[in-house]
């Protein structure tokens, strides 16, 4: 007869975790910091010498773009004093605001080219006007802003005149495109328009006739040009004479506007509509 034996076991006691000091874990610690930085130490050497290699040394500079008012000698400079470092530490920001100082240059864009170059693609101003009083020696691009340049420079000399404080000149320069095409439609070809100091527009037209367009804004300067181009080539006709005939208008007043035609003058109200 087979007998079955059951035994039964029992687990060891737990065993007592041991507890290290705590000067000791401090002491492992700082081995462990220690160690870290001496491989981060090596690594960033490593890679610091590697960037140094004389193959990264900056070799030239790609230049793309709009360059009609620039050449590598103008260009080389105003930018080779600014060029520290090689193609992994040279400072872009330094390098597109040198080539942005450059004459006639808007904007710069500077871009690595690896190993050794770096990338511009340069934009240049797009003269639309003169600025300031006559004889100043500044220019107001499309963007209405303002830039100093060589006037001897410009391929075409016929540009307007628009003057005005620097920081409206983005409002002159709106005003101005709003009216080019309504002067026009009266015959009368806009060649200046100025904002003086005391917020009024002054315009210039062809044979050097003056219209004081007052103070106010784009839709109160268009209500008093519509006057004009409404009466006065009845005017003119009126008296004889032609609208390049016309010396001076001031639009300034509220029932009418003063005239002055060569060899006549005199104040016209609005024709009736």
């Amino acid at each position: 007869m087979n007998a079955r034996y059951t035994t039964h076991l029992r687990p060891p006691p737990a065993a007592k975790p041991v507890v290290v000091p705590l000067d000791v874990r401090l002491m492992h610690l700082s081995a462990s910091v220690m160690f870290a930085g001496v491989v981060l130490a090596v690594v960033g050497g490593a890679v610091w010498s590697v960037l140094r290699l004389p193959m990264f040394a900056l070799t030239g500079i790609t230049v793309l773009g709009e360059v009609e008012h620039n050449n590598a000698v103008t260009l080389r400079a105003h930018v080779v004093g600014r060029l520290q470092g090689n193609f992994f530490t040279v400072d872009l920001a330094r390098v597109r605001e040198a080539f942005e100082h450059a004459p006639w240059v808007r904007k710069a864009s500077v871009e690595r080219e690896f190993p050794n170059r770096l990338r511009v693609i340069l934009q240049e101003h797009a003269p639309i006007a003169y600025w300031g009083e006559d004889g100043e020696q500044r220019l107001l691009n499309s963007y209405g802003e303002v830039f100093d340049a060589n006037l001897g420079e410009l391929e075409n000399e016929q540009l307007p005149r628009l003057a005005g404080p620097d920081n409206q000149s983005q409002q002159v320069l709106a005003m101005y495109r709003l009216l080019l095409p309504r002067f026009a439609e009266l015959g009368l070809p806009l060649q200046g328009l100025t904002l003086t100091d005391r917020g009024s527009w002054r315009a210039r037209a062809g044979r050097g006739a003056v219209i004081e367009l007052g103070r106010g804004n784009v839709s109160e300067v268009s209500a008093r040009v519509q006057r004009l181009i409404d009466t006065l080539p009845q005017v003119t006709e009126k008296n004889g004479r032609k609208i390049d005939a016309v010396q001076s208008v001031d639009l300034r007043h509220d029932n009418g506007y003063a005239l002055r035609l060569r060899g006549v003058s005199t104040l016209e109200p609005p024709a009736k509509r």
